[in-house]
């Protein structure tokens, strides 16, 4: 029986027949993800600090509806009300991240975190989004009309926004959010002199992380010599290998007990333990299926802002997953960052799906808004003229 018939014009109907239904699936089968393996690795986590040993499962659902509820809500909106939600969100989030500095819940150091209404709120999740979808309409105004300094604005956005991310500090999220403003800028037609400055300013920033930052400098030590405390990254390749490709089984692992953020940083070593590395390949399949679909996706658009936007918001949510896997794999120095959709936390779950909500929205069809497009011509139409 169909949902709703092609005739009917309602905006449910509407919704239903333009929406991306990949896109749909995809997010949803991580959300189910989500709460199964929560169910497999918090226990542990519940039970050592003293709470029910569903505490973190039970929360995980909570959280999993409410995104659920955010990201369907968005995907009914159109381009001009996402750049408007993203203008508010963005005021609203730059606030938050100064109040953070003042009144933010400290954290081995860092005060990322500030309670509102007895709700604790990581400001920066939500910046992400919005900051995406503003630097978009920025470098497509630019595009648009030469004579508005589009690309000047989003640089001193960009400063801002790293400027409050440093003094917090949160160094994963600055690398996180300065990639993607390269790739949207890339994507926006950069020159290859604005890339060499870029990827030297970078390299700098790296450099200077390692000597202002002890606990940059102790992390990057560890991951080069394998000295130090490496408990929790050893024990999460030691899960991955002990699952073998089948895994243990669920509710069989045993490795999972003892690492400390196997519910959050490191779920995706417990996914590896209790079933094996087939379900590890089946999830980065599903997040390189979001990412190849949505700057295909891009690649096909009319528009630039959308064009910039979709691009922007796969590729904070590609590199965000790549990142978290890359730590459990120990093939990175330990970052503190969520696997979208799957690792617990509410600020996290919520703001990916606000942001994934604004990729379905964009993305849904319209009569000849896109294009079929080759490779060469994607590349002609980004990179500026010699």
């Amino acid at each position: 029986m169909a949902v709703a018939s092609r005739l009917d014009t309602s905006p449910v109907a509407t919704w239903w027949w333009t929406i991306d239904r990949w896109f749909l699936a995809a997010f949803l089968s991580l959300m189910g993800l989500g709460i199964v393996l929560s169910f497999a690795a918090s226990p542990a986590v519940a039970l050592r600090i003293g709470l029910d040993p569903f505490h973190f499962a039970t929360r995980q659902i909570v959280f999993t509806v409410l995104a659920l509820g955010a990201m369907l809500a968005v995907s009914f909106l159109d381009a001009r009300q996402i750049r408007r939600m993203a203008i508010l969100m963005l005021a609203v989030m730059l606030v938050l991240m100064v109040a953070v500095l003042y009144i933010g819940i400290e954290v081995k150091g860092a005060r990322r975190w500030v309670s509102l209404a007895g709700m604790s709120i990581q400001p920066s999740e939500f910046l992400k989004p919005a900051f995406v979808v503003i630097c978009a309409w920025l470098f497509s105004e630019q595009k648009r009309q030469p004579d508005i300094p589009g690309n000047v604005l989003a640089m001193i956005l960009l400063g801002l926004v790293l400027a409050l991310l440093v003094a917090q500090p949160d160094l994963g999220q600055t690398m996180l959010v300065t990639g993607t403003w390269g790739v949207m800028f890339f994507m926006a037609g950069l020159s290859w002199l604005w890339i060499v400055v870029l990827g030297a300013a970078g390299v700098g920033g790296i450099f200077a992380a390692y000597s202002v930052f002890p606990h940059v400098a102790l992390r990057i030590d560890k991951f080069l010599t394998g000295e130090g405390d490496t408990f929790q990254v050893d024990m999460g390749k030691e899960a991955l290998i002990n699952g073998g490709w089948f895994g243990l089984g669920p509710g069989e692992g045993t490795i999972k007990r003892v690492i400390p953020d196997s519910h959050a940083d490191f779920v995706f070593a417990v996914a590896g333990e209790e079933y094996g590395l087939i379900m590890c390949f089946f999830i980065m399949a599903i997040f390189a299926f979001i990412v190849l679909r949505g700057l295909n996706t891009a690649l096909k658009e009319h528009d630039d802002f959308t064009r910039y936007a979709i691009g922007g918001l796969v590729t904070v949510f590609g590199l965000q997953s790549m990142i978290n896997m890359c730590v459990n794999l120990q093939l990175m120095p330990a970052k503190g960052m969520t696997l979208p959709f799957i690792s617990y936390g509410g600020s996290s779950q919520i703001a990916i799906a606000i942001s994934m909500g604004m990729v379905l929205a964009l993305t849904r069809r319209k009569p000849e808004r896109r294009k079929q497009v080759g490779f060469t011509d994607f590349v002609r139409r980004t990179l500026p003229a010699e």
